[in-house]
């Protein structure tokens, strides 16, 4: 796990060393270990590096045998010891054990679809000095970020982060407006758009190819299709229990320590029984942290599963206050606004592990390809509530609006009240209605502008091109898939992990299982109301029926409660009028009322304050 960055001139001047040493010097903490830099005429390539594999031979940019391919790279390759033995076969000769240096013995050998033989996660570019081109590449499902902007003239900057970009300096920051829509909606900014006026992200499985200042942007990697099987689904199950396992094993290469985050569901439970059949569960390190608040606390469910499986365990306990004063910190290294509140227990658990190991193995990805999240089964009740009269359906609605608001974690005012915000539109708009803050009408009554963009439009074209001719829930999947997994959840797990050194690793997300997973049938995936049904019925008998049958809970933190305690001082100095007033993105007299409303426990509205309160924090530290 590192750290990239670089860039080309477009008119053939010599690369300057001190813009990349700045660059790089912007993501130190991605790769506090060492650092690097390769410079070609108008190139320039740097690294900084976390050494997890060949801690002493590396170190990058690193080159072929003549000096003539370069690559700087984050990432692991999980299937490099396959890939090794296939180069070798072919007549590339390596000079040391990382996983790197296949990378570009990969490219000379087959060039630029090379990445499609990569089962890892990795960000990387490589520089042919022979043909003056450069290639960006970034895996599949987008573990790991990739950043770039177009140079005047026709130079390209990169890096993982736009931090690093920025430090270029014919790159300038501006807000874009269409961008604050879609992360009002979203809560997140989707790739391969960013914040940014000028500045993209790389799609996952996606590779850019600059050459003579023209940029091309094309995908290397397309998801396989359900296909009818004839095996019963009780084979299926045994059949991915296996397939798991072998990614586990493949995930666990380390020459560091290594541990398993162990939040107590049946995700990261998988993950850390299934090391158990590659190492005595004794020498396994598992890591969970708890809050004083019992309705978001799953401490005692991890440390149920941490005795049965019979792992060294770690946990820790967390105040308001430990959440709290991260803030200003997560302001500071988030370089687009985030709205997911989880990001904050994410980073905590990061640092606890991070004071043992180095490497660690979460549950992330279980969720989005088999159908984990309560929403699709909020899917299948929608389909009934648009069924009704509508005379049924106005009852329901206001029956609903009169319960009393609970500011518990998932809370069933909270929960019901989030399901009518969905349950009358289309189905991509229904599912991104459950996780989102704001709908396309709210958002233009927020902002002073509301003629920016038509987010929910887009939205509904997106979807409309994810595999259509599919069945709705592997339609879903495919936009949880493009969406929400890339740009909330495996960002959120970078960034939390990456801000103090540590490298999170996702079994689930193996290419091999992936594939396996994507051609199963949508069946096999949800059905007679049971979410992750392939996932429990192959971890029955490993782990507990109280953790495979006990509703999904995230992985949360009080906000609600918080917006009224010991937050309110914060929501009153960044929401406040005359500051709202100044700053001409939102109105303060809407803003005004759903604090009010939220204070005075009329409405929970957790969601959207927190999303205006992280964007301000993230506004202050970065345009402000």
């Amino acid at each position: 796990m590192c750290g990239i960055a670089g860039f080309v001139n477009p008119d053939g001047r010599p690369a300057d060393p001190e813009i990349l040493a700045r660059m790089t010097a912007t993501i130190e903490h991605r790769g506090p270990d060492g650092s690097g830099f390769y410079l070609d005429g108008p190139a320039a390539l740097g690294h900084r590096r976390l050494s997890i594999i060949d801690v002493d031979g590396g170190a990058q940019p690193m080159s072929n045998e003549d000096g003539s391919i370069w690559v700087t790279f984050n990432g692991e390759i999980y299937n490099d010891p396959a890939l090794r033995s296939l180069l070798l076969s072919a007549g590339h000769r390596f000079r040391n054990a990382s996983d790197t240096e296949g990378l570009v013995h990969l490219y000379e050998q087959y060039g630029e679809g090379f990445p499609s033989r990569l089962n890892g996660m990795f960000a990387l570019a490589i520089w042919d000095s022979r043909r003056r081109r450069l290639l960006l590449s970034r895996d599949r499902l987008g573990q790991k970020p990739l950043f770039y902007a177009e140079l005047p003239g026709g130079g390209l900057a990169f890096g993982s982060e736009p931090k690093a970009v920025f430090a270029h300096p014919e790159v300038g920051k501006r807000l874009d407006p269409a961008s604050l829509a879609r992360y009002l909606f979203y809560e997140y900014v989707p790739s391969p758009h960013t914040i940014w006026l000028g500045m993209k992200k790389l799609p996952p499985g996606h590779t850019l190819l600059w050459e003579g200042g023209n940029v091309s942007v094309e995908p290397y990697w397309v998801s396989p299709d359900p296909v009818d099987r004839a095996e019963p689904f009780e084979v299926a199950a045994g059949r991915f229990w296996d397939e798991f396992v072998a990614a586990v094993g493949r995930h666990r290469r380390s020459d560091v320590p290594l541990g398993v985050f162990l939040s107590g569901g049946v995700d990261s439970s998988s993950v850390a029984a299934a090391l158990t059949e590659w190492e005595p569960a004794s020498k396994i390190r598992t890591f969970s942290i708890g809050f004083d608040d019992p309705s978001f606390d799953e401490s005692g469910h991890a440390r149920a599963v941490a005795s049965l499986l019979g792992t060294d365990h770690r946990e820790r306990t967390f105040s308001a206050d430990d959440v709290l004063t991260l803030l200003p910190e997560v302001a500071g290294w988030l370089d687009e606004p985030f709205g997911d509140a989880s990001i904050l227990p994410t980073h905590l658990l990061s640092r606890f592990a991070r004071e043992e190991v180095t490497v660690a193995l979460g549950g992330d990805g279980a969720d989005e390809l088999l159908a984990g999240y309560p929403t699709f089964k909020a899917d299948r009740a929608s389909r009934i509530f648009r069924g009704l009269p509508s005379a049924a359906r106005s009852l329901a609605r206001a029956a609903v609006r009169g319960l009393p608001v609970d500011h518990r974690n998932m809370s069933l005012d909270f929960k019901l009240k989030q399901f009518l915000r969905g349950a009358g539109e289309p189905t991509s708009l229904a599912h991104q209605r459950w996780l989102g803050s704001f709908s396309g009408s709210e958002i233009r009554g927020l902002l002073v502008d509301p003629d920016s963009w038509d987010v929910e439009a887009e939205h509904l074209e997106r979807a409309s091109r994810l595999a259509p001719g599919l069945d709705p829930l592997s339609r879903s999947l495919r936009l949880y898939q493009d969406t929400y997994l890339p740009d909330d959840i495996l960002a959120k797990v970078d960034r939390a992990s990456m801000a103090c050194s540590l490298e999170v690793r996702a079994p689930f997300l193996d290419a091999e299982l992936v594939d396996s997973i994507q051609a199963m049938p949508a069946v096999f995936k949800y059905a007679r109301g049971q979410t992750k049904r392939l996932l429990k019925h192959a971890a029955r008998g490993r782990l507990p029926s109280t953790i495979l049958d006990r509703p999904k809970k995230g992985f949360g933190i009080p906000v609600a409660r918080w917006l009224r305690g010991p937050l309110a001082p914060l929501l009153d100095s960044l929401l406040g009028h005359d500051r709202l007033k100044s700053q001409g993105l939102f109105d303060p007299i809407e803003v005004a009322r759903r604090v009010k409303e939220h204070r005075d426990g009329v409405c929970d509205h957790r969601k959207p304050l927190w999303t205006l309160l992280m964007f301000q924090l993230w506004y202050d530290r970065w345009l402000a």
